[in-house]
């Protein structure tokens, strides 16, 4: 940093996509957070909820203060603590993708003294497109797949085609960055080291990689398709949520916690959105490739003859039996939850029927 200089040199925007491993690169980072400050890089604001709701303020989201009195203004709070760093600052959440093209350039321009440099994580289409449908899923929505693809939100911005579309993406985020300040980060496939995406993403920030402690078990796992379609249409019954109750009793208790313990077989999409998938992935490549953006990882997943995500089951194939077995499990052991918690018994074990 030259003489005199005040303010960070570098701000990285880690901006998502949804889907692409950014829950557990944010899992190291917060976890890591004082020893990246040691290091020269700095997370600005509380926590990973300050920078959601940062997100949602840059896009000037209604009714944010639903979501907590403090959440209107995180976007700025944000900022201003950044503005006071001498290190390099990271801002990341994925729903910051979501933003319009207007929002994008504000986000860009509120560090004028700073060198930008945009972080995307990515993945094929087909993949971003089921696992982000199931998110929403698990996030209270009853849309099915169709409908997405159909053009229909799943629960929100956050969950639509806006968010999942890759060169739509960086078309509103990129124009005011330099090419060589975007980081395009390609997911990792099966066989790939447990840690190389934290590498990728350690290598982009300029970090050791191999100075912090990273997870060594999967984080936010995916559901079977059978679980996604009983929990899609128990969300039908449920009560409109609050996003804090949504996350703690349909993702959290219902999703991740017995859902995720029932026997599963792994989604996938159906053959008739094949010839769009391609086009979305081809699309991105080759703005990625013309554009002259840095690559990690493995850009050709994105013109691969079979997607990664069209291998798994239908979810038209689901039958009504199949369902009726997971939601009388479900209700089992909702039943022995509720008995413990009475009773003071001890819970019964998970998978047992």
């Amino acid at each position: 940093m030259s003489a005199g200089r005040s303010g960070p040199r570098r701000v990285f925007l880690h901006i998502g996509l949804p889907k692409t491993g950014t829950t557990y690169l944010q899992q190291v980072v917060w976890k890591n957070r004082d020893a990246l400050r040691a290091a020269g890089l700095t997370l600005p604001g509380f926590g990973h909820r300050e920078h959601l709701w940062a997100a949602l303020d840059l896009q000037e989201r209604p009714r944010l203060e639903r979501r907590h009195r403090d959440a209107p203004g995180a976007w700025q709070r944000l900022v201003a603590e950044a503005s006071e760093q001498p290190a390099d600052v990271l801002i990341t959440h994925e729903f910051f993708c979501g933003a319009s093209a207007e929002q994008a350039s504000r986000a860009v321009g509120s560090f004028p003294d700073a060198e930008v440099h945009l972080v995307v994580t990515a993945r094929d289409a087909a993949s971003v497109i089921s696992a982000g449908w199931q998110e929403s899923v698990k996030n209270g929505s009853t849309v099915d797949l169709d409908s997405v693809m159909d053009g229909k939100a799943a629960g929100g911005p956050e969950f639509s085609m806006r968010t999942w579309d890759l060169a739509g993406v960086l078309e509103r985020w990129t124009p005011d960055v330099p090419s060589e300040r975007v980081h395009v980060l390609m997911m990792p496939g099966p066989g790939a080291a447990r840690d190389l995406h934290w590498r990728h993403f350690a290598q982009t920030l300029g970090l050791d990689p191999d100075a912090y402690d990273v997870p060594t078990e999967a984080v936010n796992a995916a559901l079977g398709i059978v679980q996604i379609e009983t929990l899609r249409l128990v969300n039908r019954h449920l009560p409109p949520y609050s996003a804090h109750d949504r996350g703690v009793w349909i993702r959290g208790y219902l999703a991740e916690d017995l859902l995720a313990r029932q026997p599963r077989e792994r989604g996938g999409l159906p053959e008739k959105y094949a010839a769009r998938f391609a086009d979305l992935d081809r699309t991105a490549a080759a703005l990625i490739t013309g554009r002259g953006f840095h690559v990690l990882g493995d850009l050709s997943v994105l013109t691969a003859e079979a997607p990664a995500g069209g291998d798994g089951r239908e979810p038209q194939s689901v039958t009504a039996e199949e369902i009726l077995e997971s939601a009388s499990r479900l209700v089992a052991d909702i039943v022995a939850d509720v008995r413990a918690s009475t009773h003071d018994v001890p819970p019964r074990s998970r998978g047992s029927l």
